[in-house]
Order: C-alpha cells, then structure tokens, then sequence
C-alpha cells in the first residue's frame, strides 16, 4: 500500500509513492556518519544500520520491532563502538549492561525506549544468573502485543507489563537462535592495519550525531500515520520480512535510491545467514562424526590427524570428501573446529612417535553441548521388573511338559468360593 498525498499526519508522500529529496538526504548523512566511526563489514551492513537507527524514530508505527545483533568473534572488533553510535542517534536510547529488569519493564510504555544491551553473555551466556526476565522481554519484545505478566503491587495484582521495544545486542559469538532469527546480524570484524576511523570524542563527535538524531525525529515523527498504514513489498518471507519491514518501510519513505538499496541489504544479509546456519549445522555433523571415529577406535585418548581425517573421508554419507575443492584437509578440520576451542596439538602415541593429534578430551565439552547422546526411553511398566531381575541371576526355566489352554489357567468358568 503506498503512502497517500491527502492522510492529515503531516506527511509529504505523493500518491505515488515517492517523498521529496529531504529523507535520502538525510539517510546519506547519517549513512556518512555511521561510516566515519566504525567499519563495518560490508556496503550492505552499513545501509541496514543506517535504516536500523531511522526505524527507531517510528517505533510507535511498526507492528515488529527488530533486534539488532551486533556479534564478533574475539573482542576489540568495534561492538561497543557501534552501540556508542547507536546511543547518540536512535529514539530515546537506554542502556541495559547493568540495568534491572523490573525498571526495563516498567519503562516500556506506549513510547518505548531503544534498548541498548552491551555485554549480551551476561544475560544469556553462563552467567546470566537471576536475568531470565530480562532475557524473556527481550525474545518476546520482536512483536507487538506480546505482554509480560508479572504480580505487582502491594496487592499483588496480576499486571501486564509492554515489551515491544526495539533492540540491539552486542556480545561475543552468536546469540540465542531466539534473538538471532529476529535480527538484523552485523558480524564484526577486526579492523585490518589499512583501515582507520575518526576518532570518537564527546566534544565533537556527540553533538554532531545529536543534530542527525533531532533530523530524524524532525523528519520521522510526522510520518508516524502513514509508516503505520505502508506495506511494502519484500524480498523475503516470513519471520526474515517481519525483521526487515521497519527497515524497508523507512526507505520508502525516502525515496531516492533507499528502497533498492534497502532490499538489496536486505536479500545479501538474509542469504548470509542462511550460509551461516548451514555452516553452524555442518559443524554440529563434524562433531558427531569425530565421535563416532574415536568410538569406532575404542575411544583412545588421541587420534592422529591424518588416521581422523582419513576415516571422516571413507565415509560414503558424509559430505567430507567433497568438502572443498579437493576434499577436507587438516586445515579444514584445524577451522572448522576452531570455535569450539578444539585444536590439534603433539601427542607422544605408545610407539614412542610424536604426531599432531586431536585429544578426546578436547571433544567432550562441544560434544554435551551440541550433539548429547539421546536420553534412554522410559521403560514401560512392565519393563521395570524385568529389568531388575536381568541384574541378578535369572529365574530358572520351568521344566516338563506345558499345560493345554490359554495362559492364565484351564478353561471354564473359575471355582467359587
């Protein structure tokens, strides 16, 4: 549905669907801006952040609030450079790295904040401790109407709390699938040595980002009504297009050359997690497989490199021997195990030799984590009793011939008594 000429919001949309010039204007700024504080991984992360920050003027409009995840490997890829940014720009930041979540859920309201959580393991990682509640607002925030219910007051009331709030998250590694299916995903990098950024001080750089965010809003808050009423065609299905709507949405408002820009950003970074999923799942399959190796070996405290990876490659099923272009290899392996903190290293074997070798031990931790072995099912009722007489000596087998007749006894009617 495009925007219409005649709505009353205060909109400047014509009934073509096309805005003056004042919005790509704008977007090409803070587009400009974003570029000279941070690098990001690609011409299209870059376009999906600049949408991110300008969606978060007309929260109160969208029916989806996207999460931005801004995850890396190691630490000093710039993440907290990115939320520093963010801070000065998007609607009513509020950081959360140390905030409780009883004052997120009373702070959420008709005009939510934009949640800014730095140090994301500590609300999801092992030492998330007592933040399920704010881990909850946070997966059920993506959507409108999806209260939190709490006991609250002195009569202890059954209350909803609002949790529809735009979000970003930074941390080290992915977040939960929960989050990360309804993000917007920069995965960070190292900056390379030829790759520098101004530097970010607070006499300059604060003031000049604080004028883009009152442009934004200048701009953004009279286009509330007509925001609310777009439905814009998108590239992709889903949960994916509930994520990116907001973010189309303000590039169509812009005109100029943000919508085809926007779905492009849009198409490039959902294809990237799509190949990163597999590749996560593809990593679970190495993990399985590796066990099953050492299963077959009699679970030895250590295999050589070379004895793993020729038994992975005589798997028929797997997809090992085609694995690259000539097949996996002890750099493939080396990679692809890497983020499980698995690496080979020299191993004295009983022959006295030493060799690269991967430990068992090394696997155990990913193994519990990532492909446990199955619970048992529960035996049925009767099982119970057989089992426990299998663990003693077993009943002796009744000898000479078996009576005639069903089991149970004769047939007819039994004796009264």
């Amino acid at each position: 549905m495009a925007p219409d000429g005649g709505s009353g919001t205060g909109d400047r949309a014509g009934a073509s669907g096309g805005t003056t010039d004042e919005g790509a204007a704008l977007l090409d700024d803070l587009r400009a801006a974003i570029d000279r504080y941070v690098v990001l991984p690609s011409d299209e992360v870059l376009t999906a952040v600049t949408l991110w920050v300008a969606a978060s003027h007309i929260q109160p409009a969208l029916q989806h609030a996207p999460r931005l995840a801004v995850v890396g490997p190691t630490k000093g890829c710039g993440k907290s450079r990115v939320l520093d940014v963010l801070h000065e720009t998007v609607h009513k930041p509020m950081m959360t790295v140390n905030t409780s979540p009883a004052v997120v859920f009373r702070i959420i309201g008709e005009d939510p904040p934009t949640l800014l959580v730095d140090e994301a393991d500590t609300i999801f990682g092992p030492k998330a401790g007592d933040k399920e509640d704010l881990r909850g607002l946070l997966n059920a925030g993506h959507q409108r109407n999806r209260p939190a219910w709490r006991i609250s007051g002195p009569e202890h009331k059954p209350t909803a709390f609002p949790t529809f709030a735009m979000a970003a998250l930074a941390g080290i590694g992915d977040l939960p699938d929960t989050i990360m299916d309804r993000a917007v995903v920069l995965r960070m990098q190292k900056r390379k040595p030829g790759e520098k950024v101004a530097p970010f001080r607070s006499r300059h750089s604060v003031p000049e980002l604080n004028a883009l965010r009152d442009r934004l809003a200048a701009w953004l808050n009279p286009l509330r009504g007509t925001a609310h009423r777009l439905v814009p065609p998108m590239p992709v299905e889903d949960r994916a297009a509930d994520t990116w709507e907001p973010l189309v949405i303000v590039a169509d408002l812009a005109g100029g050359h943000w919508p085809a820009q926007a779905r492009a950003a849009c198409l490039a970074m959902t294809r990237n997690e799509v190949v990163q999923d597999e590749q996560t799942t593809l990593k679970t399959r190495l993990l399985r497989d590796i066990r099953r190796v050492f299963e077959h070996q009699g679970d030895k405290e250590a295999l050589r490199s070379q004895d793993l990876l020729a038994a992975l490659l005589q798997d028929a099923e797997a997809p090992w021997a085609e694995y690259g272009t000539k097949g996996l290899n002890a750099y493939h392996l080396a990679n692809l195990l890497r983020d499980f903190g698995i690496s080979p290293a020299n191993h004295r074997f009983e022959n006295g030799r030493q060799a690269k070798a991967y430990s068992r031990n090394q696997f155990l931790d990913a193994w519990a984590r990532y492909c446990p072995d199955p619970a048992p099912p529960a035996p049925a009722a009767g099982e119970t009793v057989l089992a426990r007489r299998a663990q003693g000596k077993p009943p002796t087998p009744p000898t000479g011939t078996l009576p005639a007749g069903p089991p149970g006894g004769p047939v007819g009617p039994r004796p009264t008594r």
